[in-house]
């Protein structure tokens, strides 16, 4: 498999993705959104999420194909940002037609970033703004690193960010993932210039600086986030949460099996994963516009979707660029 022309989700065609983004704040939002409504489920495999609507993508409920969905910072109060996603779907016709009425679907998660060094003392949420504008900047071009629900961001030993890779199958098929990497635990080898995620790089997309040759890499540290925040409960600011897509046509009961196999992406870029203390979550999206598949040609994208996640995690912490109060360095390379 190799990457596609962009190498970001939006390969897979029919889909777009803004940002929005609160310099002084220090927390963003983004949003994937297509020409049309999508296939969706989803898996969370960390012990303290944050979502919305999530329910929905369960391969039982009545809900077939949702509008958008949202990753924001913000913890909690992040959540707010769908809510402006909804208005501004509403305000443009689209949603779940209920009589004459037109409710957009819209899920979301959240990753804490309170602690990132903005401001906070608001009176009202800013988030619902936020989400309303990284909607209306959707495109199949948008911007990796300190951008959107990556502005805030940090992993255990450097600053995080918003990454996003893709691949194209033999068959044609393609995949993507978007992520956004807020984990406790480290995105790069203890040495700290090599990434957990090297033998699946394409290129030199995050740097080129191949496998770290040490040996004796599975130690378990406290990390320079840990410490940071030792003060302020840092059990509770973290998680990797995130999208995979195809444009295979995948019933909702495929693209849930499709999130739970691309969370072995974080497994492989981020050391420790899917910890109490993360609220690991992936959804996974199928525009429709390619044929059915059978279990052999899931099996196929699920593998290349982890491997996308993987890759966008290292290249979520490799584009973070520094700003004014900044509690975490950028990756050193």
């Amino acid at each position: 498999m190799k990457p596609g022309a962009r190498n970001l989700i939006t390969d897979v065609k029919g889909l777009g993705v803004g940002h929005a983004s609160d310099t002084a704040l220090k927390s963003g939002t983004t949003v994937l959104t297509g020409d049309k409504p999508f296939v969706a489920g989803g898996h969370v495999m960390g012990g303290a999420p944050g979502t919305r609507e999530t329910d929905l993508l369960a391969p039982d409920k009545t809900v077939s194909a949702i509008d958008a969905l949202v990753l924001s910072g913000g913890s909690a109060f992040g959540l707010d940002a769908a809510g402006g996603v909804m208005s501004a779907m509403k305000a443009d016709g689209r949603g779940y037609p209920v009589g004459d009425v037109i409710v957009p679907i819209v899920p979301g998660a959240i990753i804490f970033d309170l602690l990132s060094g903005g401001d906070h003392g608001w009176s009202s949420s800013p988030y619902p703004a936020l989400g309303e504008a990284a909607y209306r900047a959707a495109s199949v071009d948008f911007a990796l690193g300190s951008h959107g629900v990556g502005t805030g961001a940090a992993t255990g030993m450097h600053k995080g960010g918003l990454g996003s890779a893709s691949a194209v199958l033999a068959s044609g098929v393609t995949v993507g993932a978007l992520i956004a990497a807020n984990a406790v635990g480290s995105v790069t080898t203890p040495c700290e210039t090599h990434f957990w995620a090297a033998p699946f790089e394409q290129g030199d997309e995050f740097g080129g600086r191949g496998v770290d040759p040490a040996d004796a890499l599975g130690g378990l540290n406290m990390t320079r986030k840990m410490q940071l925040l030792a003060d302020a409960h840092p059990e509770r600011s973290n998680t990797t949460i995130g999208i995979v897509a195809t444009d295979a046509s995948l019933t909702k009961a495929q693209c849930h099996r499709l999130a739970v196999a691309a969370h072995d992406g974080i497994a492989r870029a981020v050391m420790p994963a899917h910890t109490p203390f993360d609220g690991d979550l992936l959804f996974a999206v199928s525009t429709g516009l390619g044929p059915q598949v059978d279990d052999a040609t899931l099996f196929e994208i699920g593998h290349a979707a982890s491997l996308c996640v993987a890759r966008s995690i290292a290249r979520a912490v490799y584009h973070a660029t520094p700003a004014p109060g900044d509690r975490m360095p950028c990756w050193p390379g």
